[in-house]
């Protein structure tokens, strides 16, 4: 079973920084196999929050994969968001803008879904898609498991647009076999089948240390996965401090993902 946490939203520029040193250490306490972060590591793009992305990432002991988000890039200097939005990111996080890790139990595939010419709404195309498909082509038994920032489906409470693409997206995944798909963006947790694919697990990440709280306290998730099984541990700041929330289990039922029934109260 792989053992990922999943991290959003950190916005360093508008971060709690006495969270900073007990996000870490949840990190390396839970040894996870991967620490996933899915985008937003700064607030503004500016070199100084990316310094502090950086030092974040240094002091995180596992492995990690990273795909930005649409704060990622510079909104405040038109010039370098259109002509190169990526180098502060990839200076200071990674060049790779859609990293691939796998090991015996996982196959994980990044997906940038940043639109550098609209600030909120992003977009993923069927050529990404494909390329998403092709990944998880040789993963055979193992977990397969998409990352990106703008989630492929909203609830009715959400007002932000749903980004481009995202339905075809969400069959065409469904059909080739994908998992799980960890997201963030909305600074909210959700832990669901999606309503459109339900062969499809929906992982939303809160923020992990921003400030800009939408009704929850900061979270993350630690992500418990095999191909029909999976368990998902939402820990939240207590002050200084994050504690673990009871577990929730989902298990492959005819090809969907479905409550296991002990936690479907």
């Amino acid at each position: 079973m792989i053992r990922i946490l999943h991290l959003s939203d950190l916005h360093y520029g508008r971060d709690r920084a006495e969270l900073e040193t007990p996000l870490v250490e949840l990190c390396n306490d839970l040894a996870p196999d991967l620490v996933v972060i899915s985008g937003d590591f700064t607030q503004r793009a500016r070199i100084s929050q990316f310094d502090r992305a950086e030092a974040f990432l240094e002091r995180i002991e596992p492995p990690t994969l990273s795909v930005p988000g649409n704060h990622d890039t510079p909104l405040d200097n038109i010039f370098v968001r259109f002509f190169a939005p990526w180098r502060r990111y990839k200076a200071a996080i990674d060049r790779n803008l859609e990293p691939v890790w796998e090991n015996d139990l996982a196959v994980v595939v990044g997906v940038n879904t940043v639109n550098r010419f609209s600030w909120q709404r992003g977009r993923i195309s069927g050529r990404t898609v494909r390329r998403v498909c092709r990944g998880f082509a040789n993963a055979g038994e193992r977990a397969r498991i998409l990352v990106l920032h703008h989630p492929l489906e909203h609830g009715p409470e959400v007002e932000k647009r749903l980004m481009r693409g995202a339905m075809d997206a969400l069959s065409d995944l469904e059909a080739c076999g994908a998992d799980v798909v960890l997201s963030g963006h909305l600074h909210n947790t959700v832990t669901t089948p999606f309503e459109a694919a339900p062969g499809l697990l929906f992982v939303q990440a809160g923020t992990g240390l921003s400030n800009r709280l939408r009704g929850e306290p900061n979270t993350v998730n630690l992500v418990e996965a095999t191909r029909d099984q999976i368990a998902i541990t939402t820990w939240s700041a207590e002050e200084a401090a994050f504690t673990a929330e009871p577990e929730v289990r989902f298990r492959r039922v005819d090809r969907e993902w479905r409550r296991a029934e002990s936690d479907a109260a």
